[in-house]
């Protein structure tokens, strides 16, 4: 579990095929890999990751032939930037939102608008994610926790922008990026599961696991009321 507030950006010192569609990737991370250990988890640039070898400065994750599919991790390259955070700890502070490193999908990078003391980015927005983004809920952009500031719509295509502050944009990857760059893209879990919900046609309350556990008629609330209660004796 994550919070979405990045502690450093790393650089990418390897990346290993392996052969059977996955990934070895290998990071160069001071601050993540000072206390690291074997299976503890990192997230890279929004994507959880395991760490399966370190050294002082440098961490190396499996990454899954999944993983490569659905995120943009796939197009990293030595010497490539990351967002990095380390798995949050019971009693820290969360100055972001829930993030669990497991990435929806991408969005590629469609216009830069610099105004007077901040950047508003606008990225593309897949149709099968546009229901789960809200103008003002919270985001995982390349594993940055943000706010949304406006979503859209142009044509058939689906959009959202974020306004991102000076500091943001110099501690993470996103001040680097470019017209037409991909980034990995984590909707709010909340959103996930009541979308969820609402496709299985569960009521809010009612175990899916529990099919008779449905909401009494209007009919059948009106015949139990009318059924005389039985006297208690006392």
């Amino acid at each position: 579990m994550f919070t979405g507030i990045i502690e450093e950006r790393g650089e990418v010192l390897r990346w290993d095929e392996t052969g059977d569609g996955g990934a070895r990737l290998t990071v160069h991370a001071p601050l993540a890999a000072s206390d690291a250990a074997h299976g503890d988890s990192i997230a890279v640039s929004g994507v959880c990751l395991t760490v399966v070898d370190r050294g002082a400065d440098w961490f190396t994750a499996d990454v899954m032939g999944q993983t490569l599919a659905v995120s943009a991790i796939a197009d990293l390259l030595p010497g490539s930037a990351v967002n990095l955070e380390r798995a949050a700890q019971v009693g820290d502070r969360l100055g972001g939102h829930i993030v669990q490193g497991h990435v929806d999908g991408t969005a590629e990078l469609l216009q830069v608008t610099d105004l007077a003391s901040w950047r508003v980015l606008r990225f593309s927005l897949p149709d099968d994610l546009a229901a789960l983004v809200v103008d003002k809920g919270s985001i995982g952009v390349a594993g940055v926790s943000l706010t949304v500031s406006a979503v859209g719509r142009e044509g058939a295509s689906h959009w959202f922008e974020v306004s991102l502050i000076p500091e943001t944009l110099s501690v993470t990857t996103l001040g680097r990026l470019s017209i037409g760059d991909r980034i990995n893209l984590e909707t709010d879990i909340v959103a996930r599961h009541v979308q969820r919900m609402l496709q299985l046609g569960v009521p809010a309350g009612v175990p899916a696991s529990v099919p008779d556990a449905v909401p009494e008629s209007a009919a059948g609330t009106a015949a139990r009321a009318a059924t005389p209660t039985p006297a208690v004796s006392r």
